[in-house]
């Protein structure tokens, strides 16, 4: 016979420095009690177990954090020069596998939160191992597959020759019409999404000469929106033109990716329907850098790159000073995950302060989510999902890149 304690082990987390998400400020010297998944206990003071078997986590020169929420990545994948051409020679087992050190990677950056918007349908089953604990990576919040239309930003058989274009429909993200609309959310609903993501303009890396026109009218995004709050499901608007731009917030649209050419009005209108920024900064300098790169990208993709690419720090600028509520996205996988944590670093250099950045990663990218009442907060019977830095990012915001512990759901991937 053996005997087994009815207690597990609890975690004292001794935080030099404690974000406090809710009210925007650091706190000193404070004790975080983590009990099975969950925050038990936030005290002032480094307190002490009192059961041998807790465990007590020194931080106290260290700060730290909520777990990060990235409301804006690719986890399938990275971009590469080959990535068309691995279109027509990769199998999804290898994609699968691969996605793997992807998530890994964006777990041990401090997003132990991410939405996955659009890839080929790996990304669900993605989310599905990590949620049975068979591999490790953040939670995901996944569109599956991004819905586009004919010839599209998501048309999957852009730049394809016509015997193998064929007609892509409903099924395979491609719509033309409300019935179409309306049809798309439903299969994404039916292969597992979370979220639905939608292709309201051109886009820069899609094999196609414009990456700024509308491409939906205003009826296919009503009808995707409307029927999306039928299997309570938000969408996503990847958009660059401002005439887009306008369509899908009048539509009902939760959140606008890039946003690159947001004009005054845009932005007035996003103030007046609740719409959040969700700006990308990094994917925009990342693909204006590539574009120089003879031969990186599509001869389409270069000029699209080099102009749209650099305006995107500047746009959100001014969209913070217009008061547009921001939401924090990198668009990971466009640049290499992990690398997720320099879009604080460029929000701050758009005049961003460091502490709303840090609020846009937790607090409003889990009201966004809807789970305000679980993640985003290092609060009593909040899950924890808790990350430090060995330094106070009000004071460095690089230090940010640099995470030196990971909990997530009370479990420590990295100390």
């Amino acid at each position: 016979m053996f005997c087994m304690s009815i207690n597990a082990q609890d975690y004292y987390i001794h935080a030099g420095k404690l974000f406090d998400a809710e009210k925007g400020k650091m706190l000193n010297d404070m004790t975080v009690i983590v009990s099975g998944n969950k925050i038990k206990e936030i005290s002032k003071g480094f307190k002490t177990p009192n059961r041998l078997e807790d465990k007590v986590i020194d931080l106290s020169n260290s700060t730290v954090m909520p777990g990060f929420i990235d409301l804006h990545v690719h986890i399938e994948s990275e971009y590469n020069p080959e990535k068309y051409l691995n279109t027509f020679t990769a199998e999804e087992s290898e994609m699968a596998f691969s996605s793997l050190k992807f998530a890994k990677r964006t777990l041990m950056a401090g997003f132990t939160t991410v939405r996955d918007l659009g890839g080929s349908g790996v990304n669900i089953s993605l989310r599905n191992a990590i949620n049975k604990g068979e591999v490790i990576g953040p939670r995901i919040f996944t569109a599956g597959k991004a819905i586009g239309t004919t010839g599209g930003h998501a048309d999957p058989t852009n730049g394809w020759k016509k015997s193998l274009a064929g007609d892509p429909g409903p099924q395979q993200g491609v719509i033309n019409g409300i019935d179409d609309a309306r049809k798309a959310v439903r299969q994404r609903y039916k292969d597992g999404a979370d979220v639905i993501k939608i292709t309201a303009t051109g886009g820069v890396m899609s094999i196609a000469k414009n990456g700024q026109n509308p491409q939906f009218t205003i009826d296919e995004i009503k009808a995707i929106c409307e029927t999306a709050k039928d299997y309570d499901m938000i969408v996503a608007a990847h958009a660059h033109g401002d005439e887009g731009i306008q369509r899908a917030v009048k539509g009902g649209v939760t959140t606008i990716e890039h946003g690159t050419l947001l004009s005054e009005e845009s932005m007035r209108l996003m103030i007046e329907h609740g719409t959040y920024y969700v700006p990308t900064i990094t994917a925009g300098k990342e693909v204006a850098a590539n574009a120089k790169i003879p031969g990186y990208y599509d001869e389409l993709v270069v000029p699209k790159a080099l102009a749209i690419g650099p305006k995107i720090q500047n746009t959100t600028s001014k969209a913070y000073q217009a008061g547009v509520n921001i939401a924090f996205g990198s668009d990971a996988g466009v640049f290499p995950h992990g690398k997720n944590a320099k879009e604080f670093i460029y929000m701050n250099e758009a005049g961003i302060p460091v502490i709303e950045c840090l609020q846009s990663a937790t607090i409003i990218n889990s009201k966004i989510l809807s789970l305000e009442n679980e993640i985003g907060q290092i609060k009593e019977g909040f899950i924890a999902d808790i990350v430090a830095t060995r330094l106070d990012p009000t004071k460095d915001v690089k230090t940010l890149e640099n995470i030196i512990f990971v909990m997530k759901e009370g479990e420590v991937y990295k100390n």
